[in-house]
C-alpha cells in the first residue's frame, strides 16, 4: 500500500499525540492498595497537624511558600479540618473542610472556597481527591481544578502533591509535608 507522504506525516503526528496523552494519564489509586502503613484520613487528621509547603508555577519556579496549622475533629464518619495558612509574603488564609468518610475508603468534602463537593478515595498508604477551588489572584477569583495526592510515609509524616489546572492546562503544583503533632 502506497501512503502519500502528507498522510504518513499526519498519521505519525496523531500517533505522537496519542502517546503523549497516554504518558500524561493520571496514576491509579489501586496501585497503592498493598502499601503500608494504611492511611485513614479520619485517624490522621484527628488532632493537630502542621504542614510546610510551596507552590511552583509551570516552569517549576517557587512562587509561594507557606505553613498550615490544622486541627481535625471527628465524630463518627463526620469530620471538620480547620486550616490556617500563613504565606511567606505575610498573607493569611483560613479554610474549614467539612468531611464525610464513606465505605470503601471514599471521602467527600466541602469548604467555602471549594466549588461543589470534593471527592476522593484512600487505598493503602495513598489518598487521591479532586476538586475545584476558587482562587483569588490580583482582585479576581478564578476556578481552578486540583488533582490532589497524599502519601503516608509513617504514622506522623505524610507528603502531598497537587497539580493545579484550568481548562486542562497545568498551571503549577503544590507540594506539602504534613507532620502530625503528638498530644
Amino acid at each position: 500500500m502506497n501512503i502519500p507522504q502528507r498522510t504518513h506525516r499526519l498519521l505519525a503526528a496523531a500517533a505522537a499525540v496519542v502517546l503523549t496523552l497516554a504518558g500524561c494519564a493520571s496514576q491509579n489509586i489501586e496501585q497503592y492498595a498493598a502499601e503500608k502503613p494504611s492511611l485513614d484520613l479520619a485517624q490522621y487528621f484527628n488532632g493537630k497537624v502542621v504542614a510546610h509547603g510551596i507552590f511552583q508555577d509551570r516552569s517549576g519556579q517557587v512562587v509561594k511558600r507557606f505553613t498550615v496549622d490544622m486541627e481535625g475533629r471527628w465524630q463518627g464518619n463526620q469530620g471538620v479540618l480547620d486550616e490556617h495558612f500563613s504565606y511567606s509574603d505575610g498573607q493569611k488564609e483560613r479554610r474549614i473542610w467539612r468531611l464525610t468518610k464513606h465505605a470503601d475508603g471514599r471521602y467527600t468534602g466541602t469548604a467555602d472556597d471549594v466549588v461543589g463537593t470534593a471527592s476522593g478515595r484512600a487505598m493503602g498508604n495513598a489518598f487521591q481527591w479532586a476538586y475545584t477551588l476558587k482562587l483569588p489572584v490580583d482582585g479576581k477569583v478564578y476556578e481552578v481544578q486540583l488533582d490532589d495526592w497524599m502519601y503516608l510515609v509513617d504514622e506522623r509524616v505524610m507528603l502531598n502533591r497537587a497539580t493545579m489546572s484550568k481548562f486542562g492546562i497545568r498551571l503549577g503544583e503544590v507540594t506539602l509535608s504534613f507532620q502530625k503533632q503528638t498530644p
